[in-house]
């Protein structure tokens, strides 16, 4: 049995990775805070730090603990709201890593997996994007985790080994569907439920890479196999390009009633395009997505229609 650290596990992505090492047999520990996530998320077996990444004396909780790897995923994900508080982005972006980074380093643990985004690109051509591109966020948010990742790189120079696995735009059961400023797939979904009607803010011409819950949470699995010092960095999505027009009629055709679709203006340091080039974490840590779009959004109305 390993002992992992996993923080964010009353979210998204660090819940649905906490379950998946629980099922392993192993001890998971998280820090959450719950701004965004919910209580009832955190897996039954994981213990429970309530507290924020960001400050020292929620960190120096862990002292007890000896992990074989931390996966560091907590964090405000939204570029919108990155706008409205960006002092506060910074906190929980990327003061939150160099903090857990010291503590990994402190204490002997050299394994450190950070969840990072597509966002860190900026604007790119429209072709599938690699890790060698160059990087202009446009958000608060995005600045945030490409210090992050450099932190990771400064860090990896004392023996530890450093991971980032850039996320392009994750979607599945389980995500936050109350949040209307986070999460585009859960956005589109919630609207559809609650009014039958789809507010666009944006482009129908946009596009991007949805990747789903069940492949991201095996990226996570894999980035546990590398074990060489270094820091290491991985788009993962699925390489496939998908507008929001597309994306609009995959919904429509799945969901059982009609719904009405309006646009409006775009939301501050949104992306216009982006889809990634997966060859190097395939390559890398023997990763590739399995669940197709159309496949992914059947499980997920199927989910969000048992649970409104």
């Amino acid at each position: 049995m390993k002992t992992f650290l996993v923080t964010g596990a009353a979210g998204f992505i660090g819940g649905a990775l906490a379950r998946k090492l629980l099922d392993g047999g192993h001890q998971v520990v998280t820090i959450d805070n719950l701004s965004t996530g919910f209580r009832a998320n955190i897996p039954e077996g994981v213990l429970f730090i309530e507290g924020d990444c960001a400050e020292q004396k929620v960190v120096d909780q862990l002292n007890e603990f000896q992990f074989n790897a931390i996966h560091h995923i907590a964090g405000q994900s939204s570029g919108e709201i990155s706008f409205e508080d960006p002092a506060y982005d910074l906190k929980t972006n990327a003061l939150s890593t160099l903090l857990l980074l010291k503590y990994a380093l402190t204490h002997g643990c050299r394994k450190f997996i950070y969840a990072s985004t597509m966002s860190i690109y900026g604007d790119q051509p429209d072709s599938p994007v690699d890790e060698e591109a160059d990087t202009a966020p446009k958000s608060f948010y995005a600045v945030g985790k490409i210090a992050s990742e450099h932190y990771m790189r400064l860090y990896s120079q004392y023996g530890m080994c450093n991971t980032a696995l850039r996320l392009f735009n994750v979607y599945g059961p389980g995500q936050n569907m109350a949040n209307p400023k986070q999460g585009m797939v859960s956005i589109f979904l919630a609207q559809a439920v609650n009014n039958r009607k789809i507010i666009v803010k944006g482009s129908p011409n946009r596009y991007r890479d949805f990747v789903y819950i069940d492949d991201v949470v095996e990226a996570f699995m894999s980035a546990n196999n590398i074990n060489e010092q270094g820091y290491w960095f991985y788009n993962i999505g699925t390489g496939k390009r998908t507008t929001v027009n597309e994306l609009l009629s995959l919904i429509e055709a799945n969901h059982p009633f009609g719904i009405e679709i309006d646009f409006g203006d775009s939301t501050p340091g949104d992306q216009f395009g982006i889809y990634a080039d997966v060859s190097k974490s395939t390559k890398g840590i023997h990763w590739m997505p399995k669940t197709d779009l159309g496949t992914g959004l059947r499980k997920m109305i199927e989910w969000v229609l048992e649970n409104e």
